[in-house]
């Protein structure tokens, strides 16, 4: 299975069970997907970090239409907590090595944990998805350049967010 194979799959399993949030929920993890492939790239990645980034970017928001059924809502804690497991049975047919597997379901697990942070595939899913959730949430700027300050890493994510939100 490529990755071309799992960003199907995926569109397949919110279309299925994400009810009227599919739409939003299929492009919100298309553009945290886009971003992270683009600055894994830019940042010079070796394909195997690369594809990690890009299979976890593709599954990094697949518990929400679960925790919104179970907790009513789709918090980051709760998405953490439910992702992981879910994240490996969405892989568990597609014959990845154990440690890539693994990999996967902790950057599921810790997408929204914003210290710690042990790797640059991390690090890269933690700036693509703050690029899509600021736009999301209408975040101010005085917000998103806090966020930045605090979090960003990478010489492409912090270009990225100083262009799109006029910083």
């Amino acid at each position: 299975m490529s990755v071309s194979d799992a960003m199907v799959k995926m569109i397949q399993f919110y279309a299925q069970r994400s009810g009227a949030k599919s739409h939003h929920d299929i492009n919100h993890f298309q553009k945290v997907w886009a971003f992270a492939k683009t600055i894994g790239e830019l940042e010079g990645l070796d394909a195997y970090t690369q594809e990690t980034l890009e299979l976890a970017a593709i599954v990094h928001d697949i518990a929400c239409p679960l925790c919104r059924e179970k907790y009513g809502d789709a918090d980051g804690m709760h998405q953490e907590l439910e992702g992981p497991s879910m994240a490996r049975d969405f892989y568990s047919e597609m014959g990845l090595p154990e440690t890539q597997l693994e990999r996967i379901c902790y950057l599921v697990g810790h997408h929204h944990t914003l210290d710690q942070v042990d790797g640059m595939d991390y690090q890269i899913l933690l700036e693509a998805d703050f690029l899509v959730n600021a736009d999301e949430s209408q975040a101010r700027k005085d917000q998103i350049v806090r966020f930045r300050d605090r979090v960003y890493r990478t010489k492409t994510g912090t270009e990225l967010l100083n262009v799109i939100y006029g910083l």
